[in-house]
């Protein structure tokens, strides 16, 4: 979960700045920072509300492929949310759908990686 934020704050003030890269390249430091960031949600809510019982960890806590689900639909919610926000010229960012799309995409990665060593780890439990 740190080492995934180091390389986003790596690639999005270090990396994409020097303009280093050809068009290709360019694209995927621009979309890299939301890919790599949705496929950690599932992970770091894991890691954050494992074990915590307050209000906010019975809503992300991942015990069950429910749970799972619903953390990743609740990821992507806020995803949108937060894209759709830099509309907003007071932010001065810039509104992308392929930010989009590509957050779907990591989150969708991260739903089936996640199930899929979550389920192994249950089953060596057993």
């Amino acid at each position: 979960m740190i080492t995934g934020t180091i390389v986003i704050w790596l690639i999005k003030y270090l990396i994409r700045p020097l303009h280093l890269f050809n068009e290709s390249g360019t694209f995927f430091l621009g979309i890299a920072p939301n890919l790599i960031g949705a496929f950690l949600i599932p992970f770091g809510a894991y890691w954050f509300f494992s074990g915590k019982n307050f209000l906010l960890a019975r809503i992300f806590r991942i015990q069950s492929s429910f749970d799972l689900r619903l953390v990743c639909s609740l990821g992507f919610g806020m995803l949108v949310v937060n894209e759709y926000l830099q509309k907003i010229t007071f932010f001065s960012r810039t509104f992308d759908y392929n930010d989009i799309l590509f957050s779907a995409a990591g989150l969708l990665t991260a739903y089936f990686a996640f199930g899929a060593i979550r389920q192994k780890l249950l089953l060596k439990t057993i």
